[in-house]
């Protein structure tokens, strides 16, 4: 009779199919290996930057606004600097940490929320499902956007700028994680009402399985690969956020500047001679947008059952 309770759990061979199904296209094993290689950078910052951005030394007005060195600039800043002459490629790369560190730290929130929610919706049925659905609903009928500028600005005007330099990636993770886990709650709750009637799952209540356990230990690992996808794309579009709530000045303090912060500190320098400062942030944002947006639809189009894979 224990034969019911090894059974069911097939993400394993899903996955690994996915995975087969990935290293068989290009685009999407090249996107892969660009998401992977960004993820390194991201965690070698400290090894890999030619100069520590929480070094007060970091800053160097007279390298003001240097050049790229093949542009005639100083050999000791390859990308250039900024107007403050902080090197760009090591403002670059803890910013591509911080940025990827904002995106996964908000789309974990969205998937831990997501999976909760909506495990119980499917599972439990009646008026626990309608409620939650509901309040989905109305959650998703407000824009990510609208929400984080609202939240931002009032935590911004009660605490000062003080407070919130020192707080603004965890606000960021926070509001852009509780604004979108709708997103991954419908799609939970939709795998749980194909498996939940299946035999695989009265056998484990016959057995007296509990339901925590029946909807963590076999339904659960069944709904895995279309979230997948979404974690893909949810991941770029909370970078995307980031960048454009620090384009704003509603996101990272230039103290620790990310990707958005960035291209906001060199904005308005593009006509003025140092493109250099906001062109490079700008073409490492759309690189690793571009990379998982290309990975998500990759993705979406191997699990589409009424389409090939491309």
């Amino acid at each position: 009779m224990n034969m019911f309770e090894r059974q069911p759990p097939t993400a394993p061979t899903r996955l690994s199919h996915l995975w087969g199904a990935i290293k068989s296209d290009k685009l999407a094993l090249l996107a892969l290996c660009i998401f992977s290689f960004y993820c390194l950078v991201a965690l070698l910052a400290p090894f890999l930057a030619p100069y520590d951005i929480d070094n007060p030394a970091f800053m160097d007005l007279i390298n003001g606004e240097l050049p790229p060195v093949w542009l005639g600039g100083d050999a000791a800043f390859f990308l250039g600097t900024d107007v403050q002459g902080r090197d760009i490629l090591s403002s670059i790369l803890y910013g591509t940490r911080l940025s990827l560190t904002i995106g996964i730290g908000a789309v974990l929130i969205q998937l831990c929320l997501g999976i909760c929610i909506g495990l119980l919706s499917g599972y439990l049925g009646g008026k626990l499902d309608a409620f939650l659905m509901r309040y989905a609903d109305i959650q998703l009928s407000f824009s990510t956007m609208m929400v984080a500028i609202v939240v931002l600005a009032v935590f911004q005007s009660m605490f000062g700028g003080a407070a919130y330099q020192q707080l603004a990636m965890l606000m960021l993770i926070l509001v852009l994680g509780v604004a979108e886990w709708p997103i991954f709650a419908r799609m939970v709750r939709a795998g749980v009402l194909a498996e939940k009637d299946k035999e695989y799952v009265d056998a484990a209540r016959i057995l007296g399985v509990s339901r925590s356990r029946i909807m963590f230990r076999h339904i659960l690992p069944n709904t895995v690969s279309p979230l997948m996808v979404i974690i893909t794309i949810q991941i770029a579009n909370a970078i995307v956020a980031e960048a454009a709530l620090s384009f704003l000045g509603l996101g990272m303090p230039p103290s620790q500047p990310s990707l958005g912060a960035l291209i906001a500190s060199g904005f308005d320098y593009i006509f003025a001679g140092a493109w250099w400062i906001a062109v490079f942030p700008s073409i490492t944002l759309v690189i690793l947008i571009f990379a998982m947006n290309l990975l998500g639809d990759s993705l979406r189009d191997h699990l589409n059952p009424n389409g090939g894979w491309r």
